[in-house]
């Protein structure tokens, strides 16, 4: 009797920890599901972005891809594997972008760096995780002469900004390089607002992209000192400190991360 209520004591145990099992891969499942279809349409806002620049790009200027070498592909923390892609635009400067997809979270980066024209350094950053989105957009004042022309062009990409108030704002962390920034959009959002930031992110472009072509190309010497300043900003940002370049720096090591910088991110030097 002893053995026959010790066996069916087990094969009670047993079921429920069949149960239990059949219940955790349940929700291993759907959190496999969600993750994966939340992935699958972050990648697809991302890339909406990014191919609105180069179509808006590629409407007044030639834009020519080309390799950045090494930096094609890196590989941080072992995890987090950057694809990386950089265009020459002819008249204007550099453009790179850069794509992570890690299944929980996705981010990419548009930098258009002008080396010819009296136009700010742009920067695109957004940051998707499941259904939460992050997007940066600013404008860097890495010119000599802020004229009554360039000042015109700031007002236009403030007025687009704020045509933008209705999509949630949140507060970007206190950095040394804010004396640069002019225009700048720092918005929190979700699934539905996709296409939306898409679309101030498109006309802040078509602004700043019809203000350039109406500006002269600038002389040898204007193009030098516009790239040394360029180059105070992006060696400042790896010697004071900047949240992504804290990232490259900590894994490339500073000598390699200024490269990076110098040839392919910002172009600079390129």
């Amino acid at each position: 009797m002893e053995k026959k209520r010790r066996e069916r004591i087990n094969k009670g145990k047993r079921k429920v920890a069949r149960v239990v099992l059949g219940i955790i891969g349940g929700l291993l499942a759907i959190l496999i599901l969600v993750i994966a279809v939340n992935a699958s349409r972050n990648v697809k806002a991302m890339n909406r972005s990014i191919d609105a620049v180069l179509e808006e790009l590629n409407k007044s200027y030639t834009v020519t891809q080309i390799s950045p070498e090494e930096y094609e592909e890196m590989k941080m923390y072992g995890i987090m594997k950057f694809k990386v892609e950089q265009y020459a635009i002819e008249g204007l400067g550099n453009l790179s972008v850069m794509r992570v997809n890690m299944g929980v979270m996705q981010m990419a980066t548009i930098v258009i760096t002008p080396k010819d024209k009296n136009v700010p350094l742009m920067s695109a950053d957004y940051m998707y995780i499941l259904s939460n989105r992050k997007s940066y957009l600013e404008f860097y004042d890495v010119v000599q002469n802020k004229d009554a022309t360039y000042m015109q062009l700031v007002g236009k990409l403030n007025g687009v900004i704020d045509g933008y108030q209705h999509l949630a704002n949140f507060e970007a962390s206190e950095a040394w390089y804010e004396h640069l920034l002019s225009v700048d959009a720092y918005k929190a959002s979700k699934p539905k607002d996709d296409a939306q930031l898409e679309l101030m992110l498109r006309e802040s472009v078509q602004v700043y992209l019809d203000h350039a072509k109406m500006l002269p190309e600038l002389t040898e010497e204007e193009k030098n000192e516009k790239k040394n300043i360029t180059l105070a900003y992006t060696d400042g940002l790896i010697e004071k400190g900047g949240i992504s370049t804290d990232v490259f720096k900590k894994e490339l090591g500073p000598e390699v991360t200024k490269d990076f910088f110098d040839r392919v991110f910002f172009g600079t030097l390129r």
